[in-house]
C-alpha cells in the first residue's frame, strides 16, 4: 500500500530520529558506559502526567458542574491567546485512545487529576454525579487493563465554582469539610484499584497566584502585587495557605482512618519546587536562598511534615503568619506517606534584608526578603525558553532532590512533573516541531541529574514526564507545547514526537539495566 506523503514524511523522521539517540548526536546518556549512573531502581515508575482541566474538555456534559477555571478562562483578558478549556484535548471522549499511546510510550504509571465539579457539582451541597463516577471508573479500569498504574491527583487548581460563590473557598475554613467529604468519596469509589494519591497538585502556585498576584482565579490581590478588583496579597495567601493545609491533612486523616489498611494505598502532597541558587558565596545571598524556599515550598512541607511553619517565616511574619491551634497540631502527625516534586527550573537569589536590593518577585516581606531571577547581573542561570519563568539547569534536579531528602529524614519521593515547553510559533512547519531535539536534550540531562541524585542516597521511586499530549497551558493557553505527542487543536489528532520515541527507548533501556543489575546482585 502507498503511504501519503505526510506519513511517509513522519516515518524517515522518526527513523532517523531513533538513529541520533543511539549514536548519540545530542549527547544523550549513554547507558552501556554508564550503568552505575543511569540506574534507576527494578520497581521505579515511568509515567506522564495531566490535569482534568487541561486535558478532560466536555466542561457541562454528563452533569458537571462549573468549576473556578470554567468562569476564569471565559473572561476577557485572562488567557493570553483567549481560548479556554471547554475541549482541551478532548481527553474525557478519547481517553482510550490516550491509553493506548501511554502502552505504545511503555510508561507503566499515568498521573491524572480528578475533576471536583464533575463528581460533585455544587460539593457538598449537592449530590455525586453518577455519571462523573462512571467516566472515571473507566479510565482507572483502561489504564489497569493495560498494566499502566492510575497515580491520582485529588484536586489540580479547579474546584466548584459554587465554593467559591457560597463562601469564598480557600479563605473560609468550610472548605477543610468540603475537601474531607470528596476525598472521602474518591477513596470509597476508585481506591481500590487506585494505590497513589496525592491530595493537591502545587497548593503553593495556587496559592500565590490566586491571593498574591491575582494571575488565577479567584483573582485576588493587592494594587502592588497585580490588576485585582479585592484582596490583600500580605493577609490572604496565608489564610488559604492554611485552610489547604489543614484540607490535606482531613484528606490524609479519612483515608488512614476508613480506607488505607484496607485499600494498602499511599498518600501524599504535589509541590511545585524550584531550586534556589546563592547569587554569590556571601552569607547574606546563602541565607536569602534559605528564605526563599522557606517562603516558597517549606510552607507547606514544614506543617505537614514537621508539625510547624519554617523559622523564617515566624521571624519575617511574626503575628502575621497565622498560628494553628493544639487541635490542629494534633493532625500533623504522619501527615503523608511521600513526596511530590514538580521541578522544572532554577533561579538565583539575592538578600534583601542586609544589601540593597531592587523591587522584584520575592524581594516583599511577604515573599521572605528574597529576590528571585534567572539572570542577575548579565549572569543567566541557564538556558531561556519559550517561557520567562523557565531556564533549563539540570544541576536544579539533584539539587531539590537532595535538599528535600536531607531536610525531611529521606521520605520517599516521586518527580510527579517535569518537561519542556515551547512555543506554537517557534516552528516553521508541523514536521520540524516533531522533530523535538531541545525536549529529548532536556528530558534526559535531568533525569541524568536524577539518577546522580537517588546514586547518592535520594529514595525517589518515580519520575512523570509533562505531558504525553499537548494541552491548555493555564494562562498561555495553547500557545504552549509540553507534550511528547503533538496535538493539531484543529482536528485533535495526536502524532508522536521524537521525544516519545526517545522516551520509550529509554524506559526500555533502563527497565534491562534494572534486571541485569538485581539479577548479578
Amino acid at each position: 500500500m502507498e503511504l501519503p506523503f505526510q506519513l511517509l514524511l513522519h516515518v524517515l523522521f522518526v527513523l532517523s530520529f531513533i538513529f541520533s539517540i543511539f549514536m548519540g548526536s545530542c549527547g544523550f546518556v549513554s547507558l552501556e558506559n554508564n550503568l552505575s549512573s543511569s540506574l534507576f531502581p527494578r520497581n521505579f515508575l515511568f509515567g506522564t502526567a495531566s490535569s482534568s482541566y487541561q486535558f478532560e474538555g466536555a466542561f457541562l456534559s454528563d452533569g458537571k458542574g462549573l468549576n473556578n477555571w470554567d468562569v476564569f478562562t471565559h473572561k476577557t483578558g485572562t488567557i493570553l491567546d483567549g481560548t479556554n478549556g471547554d475541549v482541551a484535548v478532548d481527553h474525557y471522549h478519547r481517553y482510550q485512545e490516550d491509553v493506548d499511546l501511554m502502552e505504545h510510550t511503555g510508561v507503566n504509571s499515568y498521573r491524572f487529576s480528578l475533576s471536583w465539579a464533575r463528581i460533585l457539582p455544587k460539593g457538598r451541597f449537592g449530590k455525586v454525579n453518577r455519571a462523573g463516577i462512571n467516566y472515571y471508573n473507566r479510565l482507572i479500569d483502561a489504564l489497569v487493563d493495560k498494566g499502566i498504574e492510575p497515580f491520582v491527583t485529588i484536586t489540580h487548581y479547579d474546584i466548584p465554582q459554587e465554593l467559591e460563590e457560597r463562601y469564598k473557598s480557600w479563605l473560609s475554613p468550610e472548605i477543610q469539610e468540603d475537601f474531607r467529604y470528596y476525598a472521602d468519596i474518591c477513596f470509597k469509589y476508585f481506591g481500590d484499584r487506585v494505590k497513589y494519591w496525592v491530595t493537591f497538585n502545587e497548593p503553593n502556585v495556587a496559592v500565590i497566584c490566586g491571593y498574591r498576584t491575582g494571575l488565577y482565579p479567584p483573582s485576588r490581590c493587592s494594587d502592588s502585587f497585580g490588576n485585582c478588583s479585592y484582596g490583600n496579597s500580605e493577609r490572604e495567601p496565608f489564610i488559604a495557605a492554611s485552610n489547604i493545609i489543614l484540607s490535606h491533612l482531613a484528606a490524609v486523616d479519612v483515608y488512614r482512618a476508613k480506607y488505607q489498611k484496607n485499600q494498602g494505598g499511599k498518600i501524599g502532597i504535589a509541590m511545585n519546587a524550584i531550586w534556589y541558587e546563592p547569587f554569590s558565596n556571601s552569607t547574606e545571598d546563602k541565607l536569602a536562598a534559605e528564605r526563599a524556599q522557606s517562603f516558597y515550598m517549606n510552607w507547606f512541607l514544614d506543617p505537614i511534615i514537621l508539625g510547624k511553619y519554617p523559622a523564617e517565616m515566624h521571624e519575617i511574619l511574626g503575628p502575621d503568619l497565622l498560628v494553628f491551634s493544639k487541635y490542629d497540631k494534633e493532625k500533623f502527625k504522619n501527615g503523608l506517606d511521600f513526596i511530590g516534586i514538580n521541578h522544572y527550573t532554577s533561579y538565583y537569589v539575592k538578600d534583601c534584608i542586609f544589601s540593597a536590593c531592587e523591587q522584584g518577585k520575592g524581594s516583599s516581606k511577604t515573599e521572605g526578603f528574597a529576590l528571585t531571577s534567572a539572570q542577575m547581573n548579565d549572569k543567566s542561570i541557564g538556558e531561556p525558553t519559550a517561557l520567562a519563568w523557565f531556564y533549563v539547569h539540570p544541576q536544579g534536579m539533584e539539587n531539590i532532590v537532595t535538599y528535600i531528602k536531607d531536610r525531611y529524614n529521606n521520605i520517599p519521593m516521586f518527580i510527579t512533573e517535569n518537561g519542556f515547553g515551547t512555543s506554537e510559533s517557534s516552528y516553521p512547519t508541523t514536521e520540524y516541531e516533531l522533530n523535538d531535539v531541545k525536549r529529548v536534550e532536556y528530558l534526559s540531562s535531568y533525569l541524568d541529574s536524577l539518577a546522580t541524585a537517588i546514586r547518592k542516597g535520594a529514595d525517589v521511586k518515580g519520575y512523570f514526564v509533562w505531558s504525553i499530549l499537548d494541552n491548555f497551558e493555564w494562562n498561555h493557553g495553547y500557545s504552549i507545547r509540553f507534550g511528547l505527542h503533538h496535538v493539531d487543536f484543529a482536528t485533535l489528532n495526536r502524532t508522536p514526537r521524537g521525544s516519545a520515541f526517545w522516551y520509550k527507548n529509554f524506559i526500555s533501556e533502563h527497565k534491562n539495566l534494572a534486571g541485569i543489575s538485581y539479577a548479578q546482585v
